[in-house]
C-alpha cells in the first residue's frame, strides 16, 4: 500500500508501483474500438504508461496534452495513457484536443491493471480509480522509470520520464 494525497487529503493505493529494473507486470485493457489489448500489443516497443485518474480532470488533461506533445519525437515509443475513463470519452477527449500520439486505454472491464500497478484507490472520494503515476518501460517491458506522484492533483515530472528512454 502506497500513501498519496488528494488535495492535501490521504489517500491510500492498493500494493506498491512496480519498480525500476523489474519487469511491468503483465495487463489487459480496453482501447477505443472495445477490443482487448495486452502489453504484448506493443512488444518491442519502448512504451511510456501514464496513468490517470480520468481525462475529464484539469491536471489528467494537461498531462495528457504534454505527453502528446513531448513524446511525438521518440521512435519506436508509446504512449499509453490509462485511465478509468470509458473508451468512447477518451476517443471524443482525443478528437477534441487533436491529440494523436497518445493511445488512451480503459480500465473499464476490470480494476486488475490498477492492483496490480499498485495505483487503484481504496479510499476516499476516488476510490476504484487509478492514482496519478508514469512508468516508462523498454522494448523488453522492463521499468526504466517509475513515478507515483505524491499529489493526485499535481504534475508528473515528463522530463525524467522521457530522459530514461535515452
Amino acid at each position: 500500500m502506497a500513501r498519496v494525497t488528494l488535495k492535501g487529503n490521504p489517500v491510500e493505493t492498493y500494493g506498491e508501483l512496480p519498480e525500476v529494473g523489474q519487469p511491468a507486470p503483465g495487463f489487459r485493457l480496453v482501447d477505443g474500438d472495445l477490443n482487448d489489448v495486452t502489453l504484448e500489443t506493443y512488444k518491442g516497443k519502448r512504451k511510456i504508461l501514464s496513468i490517470v485518474p480520468s481525462l475529464d480532470t484539469p491536471t489528467c488533461a494537461v498531462s495528457t496534452r504534454k505527453f502528446n506533445e513531448k513524446a511525438a519525437a521518440k521512435a519506436d515509443t508509446v504512449v499509453l495513457v490509462i485511465s478509468a475513463d470509458l473508451p468512447f470519452a477518451q476517443k471524443r477527449f482525443c478528437s477534441t484536443e487533436g491529440i494523436d500520439n497518445v493511445i488512451p486505454l480503459s480500465m473499464m472491464r476490470s480494476k486488475n491493471f490498477a492492483k496490480d500497478y499498485g495505483t487503484l484507490i481504496t479510499d476516499g472520494p476516488l476510490a476504484g480509480v487509478a492514482t496519478r503515476a508514469v512508468l516508462t518501460l523498454d522494448a523488453n517491458d522492463k521499468v526504466l522509470y517509475a513515478e507515483l506522484v505524491g499529489e493526485i492533483a499535481d504534475e508528473p515530472d515528463y522530463d525524467a520520464a522521457l530522459a530514461a528512454l535515452e
